[in-house]
């Protein structure tokens, strides 16, 4: 018997030498031949005893490793992991309440994780994740109005309020966000005749630091609504959103090849006070810059093309996939893309529901690995009227810095009506980069520096620059492109006197 629980043992030291992978840690004497020897002397029916043994300690270890090790969590660029101290999936508001209230350390609030620069957790915070908090509280298809769970993404918002032929009024072009995360980065899309999500939001509800839950609106702790509608997650939970809708119409596409000088005059001429316009913006293309595309989607009577409601979410995209590779990597990539690629996808004039533009599937964005390079945005606001001083800053820098930009989409977007982080305080034009950067420390070192660069120059063009993406601009620029921030960090100071609620965002800007 000694021997069997010697020979156990033996096994067993082996097996927690697997579970932490720690083989360096052997002392050259610890097991010994005759330890093998006696190991392999058993019988068959010890050594399955044994085995069964070793094999529940295995997997009771294993568990137990994984409970101890704190968890990581990322964003959908993959450039950086946080290790958190917990993490909870509330279904309900006294859920989030408790959790609030019994937390004693810091506290993040996550969704879909599309931000890029850890606006959505810090280290050793217990993180709050939204994403099953996501019912229906209240619909009135008369009213033209829904009230969620700020957890629900805006695809499943659009299942629900197709069928009585409704549709958001504003939101960005992917629909796997979450309502929630979109509130509180105050996201915009390319609806024309409008500005930031906040002009859609008639009310709000709130866990706030000391676990109270609130009503915010225009006229009821109206400094709290304008305060977290772009708050990314600094004043508290936003756990219900009550949005105005509108009616889904068909919707018909055309496109037209510009000079990029042009643009501005076209826009002006054309869109801006389009009645039928619906959703436009201009595709500016790399290396030269000084071409765009122009698109529109404009409300028509025309009977539909595209047989679908909404995008299939059975869609393979390998060919997208396969498309960016070309493009970001290849000699002549973004050549064939403007020459050929594009000319064949907006070939014709299709005719669609407005529901279905809406419900683009970020996946059609996301390579194959994100291990050594990977998909970045960044997004820049300045005047209409300084439109043309902007963008030759805005190429110059990019081609001085050799980034590899895939695009630039232009959008309009109209004043802010009043929340404090607001990003426009006039009306806009949008530049929206997506481009492509290495993973290594060099790598972001580069994408800091012209970061820097670029909100420079938006800042000399009384313009701002967009918060949900890498926190790479000065403490100094930050204050210049949200003159309101100290109003915001004093309101966060005044309900949030412990800094419960913290982000790598506020990490390195409240002060």
């Amino acid at each position: 018997m000694t021997k069997n629980l010697y020979s156990l043992n033996t096994l067993l030291y082996f097996i927690r030498l697997l579970v932490c992978n720690n083989f360096s840690s052997i002392p050259s004497k610890t097991i010994d031949v005759l330890h093998i020897r006696e190991f392999m002397s058993l019988n068959k029916c010890t050594y399955r005893f044994l085995f069964l043994l070793a094999s529940l300690f295995l997997i009771s270890s294993r568990f137990s490793y994984a409970q101890n090790k704190s968890p990581v969590v990322n964003d959908i660029t993959q450039l950086n992991p946080i290790e958190i101290q917990g993490l909870i999936r509330p279904t309900n508001t006294q859920q989030i309440v408790l959790a609030i209230k019994s937390n004693k350390g810091p506290i993040s609030i996550g969704g879909g994780r599309y931000s890029m620069g850890g606006q959505t957790a810090t280290e050793q915070a217990l993180q709050i994740d939204m994403r099953g908090f996501d019912s229906v509280m209240h619909f009135s298809a008369v009213k033209k109005e829904i009230t969620v769970q700020t957890g629900i993404t805006w695809r499943k918002v659009q299942e629900f309020i197709d069928g009585s032929d409704l549709s958001v009024k504003i939101m960005q072009t992917y629909a796997n966000f979450t309502v929630g995360g979109s509130l509180s980065v105050n996201v915009h899309g390319r609806y024309i005749g409008y500005g930031p999500i906040i002009s859609s939001v008639k009310e709000i509800k709130m866990v706030l630091a000391n676990g109270e839950i609130i009503t915010a609106n225009r006229e009821v702790n109206s400094d709290i609504f304008y305060g977290a509608i772009g708050g990314y997650g600094g004043l508290g939970v936003i756990t219900e959103a009550t949005l105005s809708l509108t009616d889904n119409c068909k919707v018909k596409r055309t496109d037209r090849i510009l000079n990029l000088n042009e643009y501005q005059s076209f826009f002006n001429s054309t869109i801006a006070n389009d009645s039928l316009a619906v959703f436009h913006n201009a595709d500016i293309y790399p290396k030269r810059y000084n071409k765009v595309r122009a698109v529109t989607y404009s409300r028509t009577l025309d009977d539909v093309t595209v047989p679908y409601r909404l995008k299939p979410l059975d869609t393979r995209y390998g060919v997208h996939q396969a498309v960016y590779k070309i493009i970001s990597e290849y000699p002549g990539g973004k050549w064939l893309r403007q020459h050929l690629l594009d000319p064949l996808l907006f070939k014709g004039n299709p005719v669609e529901w407005r529901n279905y533009e809406a419900s683009y599937d970020v996946s059609e964005l996301e390579p194959k690995s994100r291990k050594r390079s990977t998909y970045v945005l960044q997004e820049y606001f300045v005047p209409e009227n300084n439109f043309d001083s902007f963008y030759p800053l805005l190429t110059s820098i990019l081609n001085r810095n050799k980034v590899n930009v895939m695009n630039i989409s232009i959008r309009n977007a109209k004043k802010d009506p009043g929340s404090i982080l607001a990003w426009a305080n006039t009306d806009v034009f949008a530049f929206v980069i997506y481009y492509k950067q290495g993973t290594k420390q060099k790598d972001k070192e580069e994408v800091a520096k012209w970061t820097r660069q670029l909100v420079e120059a938006s800042i000399s063009c009384k313009g701002s620059y967009y918060l949900p993406y890498q926190i790479w601009a000065t403490s100094q620029q930050f204050t210049a492109a949200y003159p309101n921030a100290l109003t915001y960090l004093t309101l966060k100071k005044c309900i949030d006197p412990d800094y419960k609620f913290r982000n790598k965002l506020w990490d390195a800007y409240y002060k």
